[in-house]
């Protein structure tokens, strides 16, 4: 059997028994001690400095407990510049959805999708879409056709994003493998638009307002208006970076005021599939993977845009890379979960 036939397999295995293997505690990490971090920096700054050998990297932002350990930018990059986040933007939908439950909008996971979108299924629909729910598009497992990889392009092309992907044909039921999917998350950020009333973007700006320093800055849209929800994301290396400092912190900003609940994170985090692309875990958005001994979850964007999150260490590591190079066939993005593995071992020595 081929790694990309054992690969599917295991993404087909039942995760009921198993889900809760990657549930995790978000409580803080205990802060180091100040002399502890200063033996710390210059051990990150050497590994910073030997990352520069990867041509396509371009910020590296390291901090535990909202210390920073290190931070660097390559060649003419800036830790200010605004970049292309490409699917670690999913995590950013993957909040709004859990602040629209928490806020009633939805009414949580299990909500089926039609209770929103009907109006947008086509004509004599397959039963099957009646069963999809808010759950099965965060986890990637609607159980249709995905819109990403070969089929994305025809997907954009199209005149209408949220009816062709609702028009795809099912390769598997609703709650079954993953099918890793930009439509899944564009439906969500279409969900989300009509049940609040106000555009995905708007949202963002004001439910995450109270995080300083994050702020989302152009973001492409389909053809009836919608964002794209999980793709075409701009923001800056620290803006990705306190992204993540919020859901180290458990949903709250650095001066204590509740964003995201820390329930929702905490199910985030949980396997609900397994990666067809590496076998790693999938959440709702969120990739989960174990590296030198501790549990890390993290978003994953086309070219290597990355957000590692180390809750047991207090670590939050955010990189950008070249959003024109791939990552995955490349081995280039092996070579970051390298890296971040370093940095984990340092700090945990």
């Amino acid at each position: 059997m081929n790694r990309r036939t054992l690969l599917a397999a295991m993404a087909t295995l039942p995760v009921i028994s198993t889900a809760r293997a990657f549930a995790q505690s978000t409580e803080p990490a205990a802060p180091p001690a100040s002399a502890n971090l200063e033996a710390l920096r210059p051990r990150i700054a050497t590994l910073l400095e030997d990352a520069r050998r990867l041509d396509t990297l371009e910020t590296v932002i390291v901090t535990r407990n909202s210390e920073t350990l290190g931070e660097r930018a390559y060649g003419n990059n800036s830790l200010t510049g605004s970049t292309n986040i490409k699917s670690a933007s999913k995590c950013v939908v993957s909040a709004l959805v859990g602040i629209a439950i928490d806020k009633g909008l939805l009414e949580g996971v299990d909500q089926r999708i039609e209770t929103v979108l009907r109006s947008e299924f086509p004509a004599n629909p397959d039963p099957r879409l009646s069963q999809i729910t808010i759950g099965h598009l965060l986890s990637m497992r609607s159980g249709l056709d995905r819109m990403s990889g070969p089929n994305y392009g025809r997907w954009v092309a199209s005149r209408n994003w949220t009816r062709f992907a609702l028009a795809a044909d099912f390769v598997d039921e609703p709650g079954g493998g993953m099918l890793y999917s930009t439509a899944s998350t564009h439906l969500l950020s279409v969900i989300l638009t009509k049940v609040s009333g106000k555009p995905t973007l708007a949202l963002a700006r004001e439910w995450l307002e109270p995080l300083e320093g994050f702020r989302i800055g152009s973001w492409d849209r389909d053809p009836q208006g919608f964002y794209l929800g999980g793709n075409q994301m701009a923001m800056t290396p620290r803006s990705l970076h306190a992204f993540g400092e919020l859901y180290r912190r458990g949903g709250v900003t650095e001066d204590g005021t509740r964003v995201i609940s820390e329930a929702w994170i905490r199910e985030s985090w949980i396997r609900r599939t397994n990666s067809v692309f590496n076998g790693d875990g999938y959440g709702y958005a969120w990739f989960l993977k174990e590296m030198a001994g501790q549990q890390v979850n993290y978003a994953w964007g086309y070219g290597g845009q990355m957000l590692y999150i180390t809750p047991s260490l207090g670590l939050t590591v955010a990189m950008t890379s070249n959003e024109a190079a791939p990552s995955a066939r490349t081995g280039y993005r092996d070579e970051l979960h390298g890296l971040m593995t370093r940095i984990i071992e340092t700090v945990g020595a």
